[in-house]
């Protein structure tokens, strides 16, 4: 696995890959790498010849709040793991190489509507930061293909529809979540919670199992969103926000909408932890 930290570099090895006619398949990350991110290295080297990794901690998508020098690093694990995966290529950037002119004069893109609802309420400017760096990273990596998991259900909607919106030739591929035995999807973040904050942590997915089964049997969206906060309060989590929504565009569901997705945040401890599950609502 090639390691490169400069622009020239990724370009130079991408030039070679095109060269030859084949197809390049990009993961990007923040790095502290998980069994869910090598599951996303894997499925790029099942649909591309060629897989490039990227692994840098955005400071644009770091509120006032968040504390981004905390933020896990791993760097020897994250390299063992992604060549053990299948990647060819990590790009690695410095924040000099991604914001040559500094931070806050950087052209910023904004996916307007679905980048400030749910998550994006709760942590303001969050998805600009984002979008930004995806958009960079499309352009310096020019992949076919790009894989992001469904965990981060809004992200991947905020950029498919950046990618449609600029008419970037890139295919983005939602890769269903991984999760622990006990039904934690697994997350970057999971390192913060002590040993008890871990046992109570699979309360998240079990009040979206039971939510995501009342909206199957056709109870009201209301009722299910209020059960669902309620019973991760009583399981020791603070809710940030349980909320059913069109599949599709993440828009406040009808009578007639039929694919569903129920979506929750929620604090333990120092970690802020999100997830969903998809939802066939019955007709009629």
């Amino acid at each position: 696995m090639h390691i490169v930290e400069d622009l020239n570099g990724l370009r130079g090895q991408v030039r070679t890959w095109r060269a030859a006619g084949e197809r390049i398949g990009c993961v990007p990350t923040m790095g502290n790498l998980h069994e869910g991110h090598l599951t996303l290295v894997r499925e790029a080297r099942r649909l591309a010849p060629r897989v490039v990794a990227t692994i840098f901690v955005n400071p644009l998508q770091f509120g006032p709040t968040e504390d981004l020098a905390a933020y896990p690093r791993t760097p020897e694990q994250d390299q063992a793991g992604l060549a053990a995966a299948g990647c060819d290529l990590l790009f690695a950037p410095t924040v000099a190489t991604m914001y040559p002119a500094g931070q806050q004069t950087q052209t910023r893109v904004e996916v307007p509507g679905v980048s400030d609802i749910l998550c994006g309420a709760s942590r303001p400017g969050h998805f600009i930061g984002v979008a930004t760096v995806v958009c960079k990273l499309f352009n310096m990596v020019q992949p076919d293909l790009a894989l992001f998991g469904e965990k981060d259900f809004q992200q991947l909607l905020i950029i498919r529809r950046m990618a449609a919106d600029l008419a970037m030739p890139v295919e983005v591929i939602g890769v269903p979540t991984v999760r622990e035995p006990d039904g934690l999807a697994m997350s970057s973040r999971n390192g913060y919670l002590t040993s008890g904050e871990r046992a109570q942590a699979p309360a998240l997915y079990r009040a979206l199992s039971v939510a995501a089964r009342a909206l199957a049997a056709g109870l009201p969206v209301p009722q299910v969103e209020t059960e669902a906060a309620a019973a991760l309060a009583v399981a020791g989590l603070r809710p940030d926000y349980v909320s059913v929504r069109r599949a599709a565009d993440l828009g406040d569901p009808t009578a007639a909408d039929r694919e569903l997705v129920v979506l929750a945040a929620a604090y333990l401890g120092r970690a802020r932890l999100i997830d969903n599950l998809r939802v066939s609502r019955p007709a009629g």
